[in-house]
């Protein structure tokens, strides 16, 4: 029986698409024949919500639109969602894991997206966001209002996976069409809900469920998922690249702190290669990551190997959790998020008054962190030019000591360590050897830092296609 979960009950995973882009990702995942799921599609345009065709259609803002679309208004879109609030919290309430798609920078998906995502953070939803972002030449209007919702949307979804479309002009052939490419881009969906289904509901050799996903994605931030498939020789390594260097994401696994690695083979999976490819995966990603595996035997792979991997816990700021209360009482507290506004830069201007006498504190404080931040394994050198928020006084406590001492010329070359004998000039030769005053060992550890990166890389070579783009192009795999 091993610890699955008993067989009366399944997650339940849910897909919503809101707005033209989501609703035709979802009508894609239904014509693909993805099982266990169930789809959701929400539009204020009526005409094009009956079209698609999913069973369970909301349409919202009938008062606002009357039926129309958002008129690539955010802020209708947003209002459009908080006005139908009940119906969407009721379709999605007993939902163990959603998955919201959008296409950001319109008006519907753009604005609705994030109040979805909000009703489901507080129904207590596992919720990935799925968003496409839009092509550079749509302008820079759209741009603008595409990113204030991956912004809205990172404040309540547990995990983010943000798909550029200028990424599918690099795949593109000449021959490739627009539907063929939206469809390429909607793979991404596809196959991480499928793999994230197939992990949870199916019986495994190891097994894992939805505590272990949502282990990795609560609270997760920006997230990377991909799925790989290969066969022949080296098939687990090539599978293993194919799924952490997606060309259809910005994201990798590298300085990862939760990933997730499923493995389904046929009877003849060797482990051998299973390590081989967990190997690359451990060499990417953060040296105390939390690496959770599993192993699926599916007869039916035959010589094929897929790998399912999802990656989370990169350098962010984890927001609050959210505290229960009503969906009702939600919706005056959330000011919308895209009529023009400064953001919180008042707080800033009262820090220079201030900073004069704390200066030197601030100073002593940052350069005993050195060494702390330093001596991790992934430090990045370009961060440290972000000490000189102490004004002109940052890095020069050496400086302010000399001036000191030309102020009192009386111990112009005595080192502070001797004050008490001040005088003694054949004494000044003893500590004139003031190699030790170089024992603060900040280049010392400095070039620590450059031997501890170390860790052995795997070295990728380039963009490496999945199998399903390969197919679509007619490509084959370069490695």
């Amino acid at each position: 029986m091993g610890f699955g979960m008993d067989n009366d009950h399944f997650a339940t995973i849910k897909v919503i698409g809101i707005g033209g882009g989501g609703c035709n990702a979802v009508d894609r995942m239904i014509n693909g024949d993805v099982q266990g799921i169930e789809f959701i599609t929400v539009n204020t345009d009526n005409q094009a919500l009956m079209r698609t065709n999913s069973s369970n259609r909301i349409q919202i803002g009938e008062k606002i639109t009357r039926g129309l679309g958002a008129g690539a208004n955010p802020e209708i879109g947003e209002k459009a969602a908080n006005e139908s609030k009940d119906e969407i919290a009721q379709l999605i309430r007993g939902t163990d894991m959603l998955f919201i798609t959008a296409g950001m920078g319109g008006g519907t998906g753009t604005g609705g997206a994030p109040v979805i995502a909000q009703i489901a953070r507080e129904l207590g939803i596992l919720t990935v966001g799925v968003v496409t972002r839009p092509f550079r030449f749509e302008g820079s209007r759209r741009m603008q209002n595409a990113e204030r919702g991956i912004r809205e949307m990172e404040k309540y979804v547990d995990s983010l996976i943000v798909v550029p479309n200028d990424k599918l002009l690099e795949i593109a052939t000449e021959d490739t069409t627009l539907d063929e490419a939206f469809t390429l881009a909607d793979q991404v969906l596809k196959y991480g809900v499928s793999g994230i289904s197939d992990l949870v509901a199916v019986p495994g050799l190891i097994n894992l469920d939805l505590a272990d996903v949502r282990r990795v994605m609560t609270q997760a931030g920006v997230c990377h998922m991909g799925i790989g498939r290969a066969s022949g020789e080296g098939r687990a390594a090539n599978a293993i690249r194919q799924a952490i260097n997606s060309p259809l994401l910005d994201t990798t696994i590298d300085g990862a702190r939760g990933v997730i690695i499923n493995f389904t083979g046929g009877r003849d999976m060797r482990i051998r290669e299973v390590d081989e490819a967990a190997s690359i995966v451990r060499d990417a990603v953060s040296p105390d990551a939390d690496i959770i595996f599993g192993a699926v035997i599916d007869p039916e792979m035959e010589d094929d190997i897929m790998i399912t991997v999802i990656a989370s816990g990169f350098d962010r700021e984890i927001a609050p959790s959210a505290q229960p209360r009503t969906t009702a009482a939600a919706a005056p507290s959330r000011p919308s998020p895209f009529a023009a506004k400064a953001q919180p830069a008042e707080p800033q201007p009262e820090k220079p008054p201030e900073q004069t006498a704390p200066a030197k504190k601030q100073v002593d404080e940052e350069v005993s962190e050195i060494p702390d931040f330093l001596s991790s394994a992934f430090s990045r050198p370009q961060e440290q030019p972000a000490r000189p928020q102490s004004n002109s006084t940052g890095f020069h406590t050496v400086g302010t000591q000399q001036e000191a001492a030309e102020e009192d010329q009386t111990r112009t070359f005595v080192p502070s360590y001797h004050n008490q004998q001040p005088r003694p000039a054949p004494e000044k030769a003893a500590p004139a050897p003031q190699p030790p005053q170089a024992r603060p060992q900040e280049p010392a550890r400095g070039s620590e830092t450059a031997e501890e990166p170390e860790p052995k890389r795997e070295k990728r070579s380039g963009r490496i296609l999945p199998w399903f783009l390969q197919d679509n192009n007619g490509r084959s795999q370069d490695s």
